[in-house]
């Protein structure tokens, strides 16, 4: 038997007298099969420029069926996030001279934290914070940090604004350290120059307080226990 709705001359003659009803039209079916592909690639689409945060905010609003691509697209984030990080590794100081300035410091890139140390050879605290600064590279490899002869970076720099630490995020400079007073001298202490980096945000510190205030505190004691008690006054007086 002829099937009713084959396109053939005979069944449009057909349909034309009545005889045969009118062909059934499949656009329904194409269409809600659009609709589903183009609802899947939304919903795709929306994985795709989520952030990892959003992924995890938005679980509970995704069904059974979307676990496997959450899943996919969270890796794939957690993969990039880890790239970006790859990159901003830095683990020691660099020297850099006046022609790198521009391209190490003020476009070092976005989110990166600079911290800069302006020196000489032959003065004691800028080869003391050139060690402590080496130390704190290997801390916080996030951070990039640059040290640089005074001179050959700014053209005569006077000698006694040494040691100098420039901070710089993102190419803005956020804050300034000059000269050998604001270091407190040599007694400069590896964890006083990390707190005082953190103020600025230059590096995330697990330090709780300032150790400078632990050193004052124990110098403040030992002050007071040195000095005669009251008690000990009227007794001298006495005799």
């Amino acid at each position: 038997m002829q099937d009713p709705n084959e396109d053939t001359e005979w069944n449009d003659i057909l349909r034309k007298k009545g005889i045969l009803p009118p062909k059934e039209d499949p656009k329904d079916e194409e269409e809600d099969a659009l609709a589903v592909q183009q609802q899947q690639q939304s919903v795709v689409k929306t994985y795709e420029s989520m952030t990892l945060e959003e992924l995890e905010e938005n679980e509970d609003e995704f069904g059974e069926d979307d676990e496997a691509a959450i899943e996919m697209y969270r890796q794939k984030r957690l993969a990039e996030w880890k790239a970006t990080q790859m990159k901003n590794i830095f683990g020691e100081v660099g020297e850099i001279s006046g022609q790198d300035y521009v391209k190490e410091v003020n476009t070092a890139g976005d989110s990166i934290w600079v911290v800069l140390h302006l020196y000489k050879q032959g003065i004691p605290l800028c080869t003391l914070i050139n060690q402590h600064l080496s130390t704190l590279a290997r801390k916080f490899p996030q951070t990039k940090f640059l040290k640089s002869i005074s001179t050959t970076c700014i053209p005569n720099y006077p000698d006694r604004n040494l040691p100098t630490i420039f901070i710089y995020f993102e190419g803005q400079m956020k804050a300034q350290f000059i000269g050998p007073l604001v270091f407190g001298g040599m007694n400069l202490k590896v964890d006083e120059l990390e707190w005082k980096l953190s103020e600025f945000g230059a590096v995330k510190t697990d330090l709780e307080e300032n150790p400078r205030k632990q050193i004052e505190d124990k110098l403040m004691s030992s002050i007071k226990n040195s000095l005669p008690t009251r008690k000990d006054s009227d007794s001298e007086d006495d005799e």
